[in-house]
């Protein structure tokens, strides 16, 4: 069942995403748009709840339940900027808006726009952690919690990898071409 909601949630997340950019930009009506927009972290509590709710009434912590925690730190880390990237390519094709902006290919501006997307998957991965930490508590010494733990430290990893790919951006700047070349 956990398995199917979150399947369910993120197909909601798209559907809900489509349908406040369509009514922001088709129907011109920008405030409705954003309503719709804004109904996409029900979502996650929703997921949240269930997830709570089943491991009370007795089921064993397993993947699934470490999945739903990853899926709602990923929405927490990278759902904002998700729906940002998605208005502004939108916004430019329908509504006549300025292009989007693309990130920075050298230099210091790069290594700061790494460092920003290094951020971002951090704070995914660690409402990852306190999720599936608070999952471990919840069940407390009895239950098997290893399938949680492996979760934790995949999170851990995904961390690691961003530090160090913001971190070779700035030791190792990426240098724009020679012109005269």
């Amino acid at each position: 069942m956990i398995v199917t909601l979150i399947v369910a949630c993120e197909i909601a997340f798209w559907v809900l995403l489509a349908a406040g950019l369509a009514l922001r930009y088709g129907a011109r009506k920008p405030r409705l748009g954003a309503a719709v927009l804004l109904c996409e972290p029900v979502l996650e509590l929703v997921l949240l709840a269930v997830t709570a709710v089943d491991l009370k009434n007795g089921a064993e912590p397993d993947w699934k339940h470490g999945l739903a925690a990853v899926y709602i730190g990923f929405t927490v880390g990278l759902g904002h900027s998700t729906i940002k990237w998605a208005d502004a390519r939108v916004a430019h094709r329908f509504a006549g808006g300025p292009p989007p902006v693309k990130p920075p290919k050298y230099g210091k501006a790069r290594a700061v726009h790494e460092w920003k997307v290094a951020g971002r998957w951090t704070v995914a991965a660690a409402t990852a952690l306190a999720l599936l930490q608070a999952a471990v508590w919840y069940v407390g010494g009895d239950g098997d919690v290893s399938s949680l733990r492996s979760w934790q430290r995949t999170m851990l990893l995904v961390i690691g990898i961003n530090l160090v790919i913001a971190a070779s951006y700035t030791v190792f700047p990426k240098r724009a071409p020679d012109p005269s070349a």
